[in-house]
């Protein structure tokens, strides 16, 4: 039994069918939904991490193999697997050259909300943080897929820590017409993570975008500012949409 086998079947040995119902529905399985057909062991992520710890090492093929599987906990698996290789200092370059390739050649297997937040930041944010060209962060915003443009955003996430605001605030204003709801969730995320940085750089992207970006948007970037602003800009949705 290979590596990745094994550790398939601890995920297995694992599973909670009541909770994969109730996993199904919460990450919207059905017709015509974002999660349309993904299926669930019904684990939790701690049990996941806990499985991946076990299978640093595994190479490339095999991980390639967890994630064309079609249970949702085992391609988290995979990228648990990859972002913690890519987190750790003693990881080699080439191993961080190979988690980022396969991570960019199958992002098509990163495939919901949380496989990306699981996995952008340390595959591919650390990558841009470390010198990789910021093109494929606007490369995949581009895209038509949910899933890489939110790869994009995410994936921001380690420059924010590290100061750098610059990329964040360009991604939401070039994805501010998004109509997706995930993505309006994940950019008021990394506005409100950018505001803990600089404040006032914050107030002044929503001096700009306030009346224009999203609702949900707006609420997530606001959450950490005092009531006072947080009714300021709120106001000025309000204002906006009723002038329409």
């Amino acid at each position: 039994m290979s590596a990745a086998a094994d550790a398939v079947e601890t995920l297995v040995s694992l599973a909670d069918p009541e909770r994969a119902v109730g996993m199904a529905s919460f990450f919207q399985t059905g017709p015509g939904q974002y999660g349309e057909g993904d299926r669930f062991l019904g684990l939790t992520v701690p049990q996941v991490t806990a499985v991946a710890k076990q299978h640093l090492g595994l190479p490339v093929d095999q991980l390639e193999r967890l994630l064309e599987d079609e249970r949702h906990e085992v391609r988290l698996l995979a990228l648990k697997i990859m972002a913690m290789q890519c987190a750790a200092a003693r990881t080699s370059a080439e191993r961080r050259r190979q988690m980022l390739d396969l991570y960019l050649r199958r992002t098509d297997r990163v495939n919901g909300w949380d496989l990306v937040d699981a996995s952008a930041p340390d595959v591919l944010g650390r990558a841009v943080l470390a010198g990789l060209s910021s093109d494929v962060l606007y490369r995949l915003a581009a895209s038509d897929l949910l899933w890489e443009r939110r790869i994009a955003v995410v994936g921001t996430f380690p420059l924010i820590r590290a100061g750098s605001l610059d990329h964040t605030f360009a991604l939401a204003a070039l994805l501010e017409p998004d109509r997706h709801d995930l993505m309006h969730k994940a950019i008021g995320w990394m506005l409100r993570e950018a505001g803990k940085q600089d404040e006032v750089r914050l107030l002044a992207y929503l001096d700009a975008h306030a009346s224009t970006m999203p609702r949900t948007t707006l609420r997530y970037a606001l959450e950490r500012l005092d009531p006072g602003v947080r009714g300021h800009y709120m106001q000025a949705k309000k204002r906006a949409e009723a002038d329409r």
